[in-house]
């Protein structure tokens, strides 16, 4: 395993801290992060939270295999992934990314990277609630296609390329 990877899921409240400290190193000069946050509104409906389902170890496998990815595309870059498990309200914070890279263009590419395949490979199913009382799981990933190659992109030439 990769000393610069740590991926996980969580039960408590991800701390964003420990993020920025994992990837932190004398020899990165930028440290991208993204969080993800429950907001409360989805297609015209008031939301008051969220459920997040998800398979751990393929969770991890997959966010481990995405960074694997993105080091390979971004040399000298460290991550940090870690996704909620169980109910948010309003304002929790679903998902805490952080990347670090020697220069700063590097640590943006692969933070957006990383998310932007988070969201369609990882074994994470949400199940939003509304206002007037009804929830509805929203489409997610399938666990069928784990076994299909996917195009992804790079985020830098806008072209994709198979990764299986």
């Amino acid at each position: 395993m990769d000393e610069h990877i740590l991926t996980e899921v969580s039960v408590v409240e991800i701390d964003l801290a420990r993020a920025i400290a994992f990837v932190s190193d004398a020899a990165q000069g930028a440290i991208d992060t993204f969080i993800g946050i429950v907001r409360n509104n989805h297609s015209g409906k008031s939301v008051t939270g969220i459920t997040y389902d998800v398979h751990e170890n393929l969770a991890n496998q997959s966010f481990r295999e995405i960074c694997a990815e993105a080091q390979g595309i971004w040399p000298g870059t460290r991550y940090f992934v870690s996704h909620f498990y169980g109910v948010l309200d309003v304002g929790g914070v679903s998902i805490v990314i952080a990347v670090s890279s020697p220069h700063r263009a590097e640590s943006f590419e692969a933070c957006r990277y990383v998310i932007e395949e988070i969201k369609k490979r990882a074994p994470v199913w949400k199940q939003e609630h509304y206002f007037e009382g009804k929830s509805d799981w929203l489409p997610g990933h399938s666990l069928n296609s784990e076994a299909e190659e996917s195009l992804v992109c790079c985020g830098r030439c806008g072209e994709k390329r198979h990764v299986g």
